[in-house]
């Protein structure tokens, strides 16, 4: 990993065989418990469990989904990140032989966003000048040629850059179960990794070809022409002594933003399985008339009843119409939360047509309908128990949400957060004798070993619900 990318890695490193890099020893284990943490579910799929990749199709539940059927090639793009220093004096660097192909891809994406030294600073991780920033500093200063100075290490993470955003049955990242299957990954021996490695290998030339676009590139995808213009005092930062600690300058993982998510079990008010989604934590009024045209009238009704909490029967009966529900005002409380997360509903959409990198090709419509701010959420522990197996628990990415609210679900703080609650959970299952289903079988009944373990993680210091956020609280909109 420290020498070769991972797109090389995969066919060796999941091989029976030995390789020039991998010496194996097949050892056989009987686990009590598994927990999934994978960054795409890897255990999800060999499992086999029940689980979902990709676009959900539209429902009361999933309203601003962008697509009437589910697409389970088009998730998330996952990125390449690397990182840069700014030198004294012009770098000069060779054109790598596959930056024609991927030019016409790259983007500031908007206006506002069209300055090399705001790119640079908005994820800058050193400085040699600490100093000069105070807490006053101008963000405006940020889009300035002297906000940047000679030994400033930046690390690349941008939409229209170094993100690669896969959208088809020919290049999709993630492989489906038919895929899978096709393949024969699901057999005795021949798991694979579940991923497509051309199309790793593709995001790491288009995450070395997008530093070669900052530092020389004059054409943008987006805004036309004139806009970019080369930054060439740039050094593009490779070495086991680099900020990604690899000889080839990329990280040895890509940020993947959607995973595999499994489909919970069937409970109270989830007769199709348990999900977390779009409408349990949006702040999203959907008020407008979009909403009205995709959804029939009683899907209408229905997500107006949604959003009225204490008022959905009279919605239901008629006696308030839907357009007269007040915004509601605070995400689904969850009974048997062991865990929290907040961050906004974010999108990377993937792209139209194969390959992504095609001239004109464009995010898939719709994708970022989803997209805005979403109130602070619990993890219940209903989303972490898949379906058919009773020793494995789901952490991470991995866990029961829909595609639009696994973008708010997708970020390292929940992950730790998921992490902690699995790992607090299996240790209370193991010296309790009992396994994780149990503990929330008779939801909404009382469960006090549940509660138990809702106040273990509390005392540990893994809160369960944000401060002010109970069912006596309606307002929260404080909570940005």
């Amino acid at each position: 990993m420290h020498s070769f990318p991972l797109s090389l890695v995969i066919p060796a490193a999941y091989s029976y065989q030995n390789s020039a890099n991998f010496i194996k020893t097949v050892t056989k284990i009987n686990p009590k418990f598994v927990i999934e943490a994978t960054e795409t579910g890897e255990i999800v799929a060999l499992a086999d469990v029940p689980y979902r990749l990709g676009i959900d199709a539209r429902s009361v539940l999933e309203p601003s989904a962008s697509s009437d059927k589910p697409d389970p090639y088009c998730t998330q793009g996952f990125t390449y990140t690397f990182a840069m220093e700014a030198t004294a004096t012009p770098q000069e660097i060779p054109l790598p032989d596959f930056y024609q192909r991927y030019a016409p891809y790259y983007s500031y994406e908007l206006p506002n966003l069209a300055s090399f030294p705001f790119v640079f600073t908005y994820r800058r991780i050193f400085t040699p000048t600490p100093d000069r920033f105070g807490p006053n500093f101008p963000f405006a200063d940020y889009k300035k040629d002297d906000a940047i100075v000679v030994g400033d290490i930046s690390m690349q993470n941008w939409t229209w850059g170094n993100d690669y955003r896969p959208g088809t049955s020919k290049d999709n990242l993630i492989y489906t179960r038919d895929q899978l299957q096709q393949l024969g990954q699901l057999k005795p021996g021949g798991w694979m990794g579940g991923l497509r490695t051309e199309t790793l290998q593709q995001g790491e030339f288009h995450a070395k070809g997008f530093f070669h676009w900052l530092h020389s590139g004059t054409t943008d995808s987006q805004l036309g022409k004139g806009v970019k213009q080369p930054y060439p005092n740039l050094k593009f930062l490779q070495g086991l002594d680099s900020p990604m600690n690899t000889t080839y300058g990329l990280s040895k993982y890509p940020y993947i933003r959607e995973s595999r998510r499994i489909i919970g079990r069937p409970a109270w008010g989830h007769s199709q399985g348990f999900t977390v989604s779009e409408l349990d934590v949006s702040r999203r009024d959907y008020s407008d008339k979009y909403y009205q045209t995709v959804l029939s009238p009683s899907q209408y009704r229905s997500l107006r009843a949604a959003l009225a909490g204490l008022e959905s029967a009279a919605v239901i009966s008629g006696q308030i119409k839907p357009d007269q529900v007040k915004k509601r005002s605070r995400s689904t409380i969850f009974i048997d939360s062991v865990g929290i997360g907040h961050y906004a509903i974010d999108f990377h959409p993937c792209m139209e047509k194969y390959p992504v990198e095609l001239p004109g090709n464009r995010e898939r419509p719709g994708e970022r309908r989803g997209q805005g701010q979403a109130y602070p959420f619990q993890i219940p522990l209903r989303a972490m128990i898949p379906q058919k197996i009773d020793n494995l628990l789901v952490a991470g990415k991995s866990i029961a949400t829909s595609h639009i609210a696994a973008a708010a679900y997708r970020v390292h703080s929940f992950e730790w957060s998921s992490g902690v609650a699995a790992g607090t959970t299996i240790d209370f299952a193991l010296r309790h004798n009992v396994l994780p289903y149990t503990l929330v079988d008779e939801l909404p009944r009382s469960e006090p070993l549940l509660q138990e373990l809702q106040q273990l993680l509390v005392n540990n210091g893994n809160p369960i619900a944000f401060p002010d956020t109970s069912i006596f609280n309606n307002n929260w909109d404080d909570w940005r």
